[in-house]
C-alpha cells in the first residue's frame, strides 16, 4: 500500500475561473444536466468537449441564442450517431471542430479522452478531467463509467464524475485526504467496493466511521455514511481501489443561472 497520502478538492464546483496551475477538462456526456451546474463547470475549465449527444444538451441548455454562442465546445467527437443534425449544423458553422470515429471498440467518452491525450502530449501538460455526466440514466452507461474510472486511475493523477445529485471518483489503494466543501456537498456519502473482491477500510471525519472494516459486494458496503458538518476533511484509507461518492446540494436556483 501506498505510504504517502493523497488530497482531493472539489473547489472547482464553486465555477471560479481556474488558475494557470491547475488545468482542468471538461467532458459533457449524452445525459441531461441543469444550467447552473454547467456554468459552474464551464467557468471552473480551460478545455471543453462534447461527446456525440452531449452537444444536443449543452446547446438546447441556453434559452438565449448569444449564451449558446458564447458557450462553444472545443470538440464535438463520437461516432455521432445521437448528434441532432441541427446541433450540428449550427457549431460546425462556428468552426466547432466535430470529429466523428467509427471505431466500435471505444465508446464515445474514451474518444474524448483520447484527443485530451493528444493535446496533452502537445502542450505537454496533465489536464485533470470532470465528466459531466455518467453516474445516472442507463444502468449500462453507469457501469462504464465506473469501469473506465476505474481503469484510468492507473494513468491519471485525478477523474470526477458529477451529475447535478452526486460527485463520485476513484480512491485508489493508500490514504487518501478529502478536502470537504459543505456548503456545495450535501449530507449522505459512500465508499463502494467496485470492480474488486474486497477491501479493508478505516476512515476518519464521518459519521459513521470504520477501523479495520472488510468491505465487500459479499458483505458490507458503507452506504449512506453522513459527513460531519464539523468535520473539514475526511481520511480514508483502502487496501484496494474504491470509489467515493458525494451528494452535492441542489444548485438548480444558482443565481450565476
Amino acid at each position: 500500500m501506498a505510504s504517502q497520502r493523497k488530497t482531493w478538492n472539489v473547489k472547482f464546483l464553486h465555477g471560479n475561473k481556474p488558475t494557470t496551475e491547475c488545468r482542468y477538462g471538461l467532458v459533457i456526456l449524452n445525459q441531461p444536466f441543469s444550467l447552473a451546474l454547467l456554468r459552474r463547470l464551464w467557468n471552473s475549465t480551460q478545455w471543453h468537449c462534447c461527446a456525440d449527444g452531449g452537444a444536443n444538451h449543452l446547446y438546447d441548455s441556453f434559452p438565449d441564442e448569444q449564451d449558446r454562442a458564447s458557450h462553444l465546445p472545443d470538440l464535438i467527437k463520437g461516432d455521432l450517431d445521437s448528434l441532432r443534425a441541427d446541433v450540428r449544423e449550427y457549431y460546425a458553422a462556428l468552426d466547432v471542430p466535430v470529429v466523428q470515429d467509427d471505431d466500435q471498440d471505444s465508446t464515445d467518452l474514451m474518444k474524448c479522452v483520447s484527443s485530451l491525450r493528444t493535446k496533452e502530449a502537445a502542450e505537454d501538460l496533465e489536464y485533470t478531467i470532470i465528466l459531466l455526466g455518467g453516474l445516472s440514466g442507463r444502468l449500462d452507461q453507469t457501469i462504464h463509467t465506473l469501469s473506465y474510472l476505474h481503469k484510468l486511475r492507473k494513468e491519471r493523477k485525478q477523474v470526477f464524475a458529477i451529475t447535478d445529485d452526486n460527485i463520485g471518483w476513484v480512491l485508489d489503494e493508500g490514504e487518501h485526504e478529502i478536502e470537504i466543501e459543505h456548503d456545495i456537498m450535501g449530507q449522505t456519502c459512500g465508499i463502494l467496493p467496485v470492480g474488486i473482491d474486497s477491501t479493508v477500510l478505516s476512515t476518519s471525519g464521518l459519521r459513521w466511521n470504520l477501523e479495520n472494516q472488510l468491505s465487500s459486494f459479499d458483505g458490507l458496503i458503507s452506504t449512506s455514511n453522513h459527513l460531519v458538518p464539523e468535520e473539514k476533511t475526511v481520511r480514508i484509507r483502502t487496501s484496494k481501489p474504491v470509489w467515493w461518492t458525494a451528494e452535492l446540494k441542489n444548485i438548480s436556483h444558482d443565481a450565476r443561472q
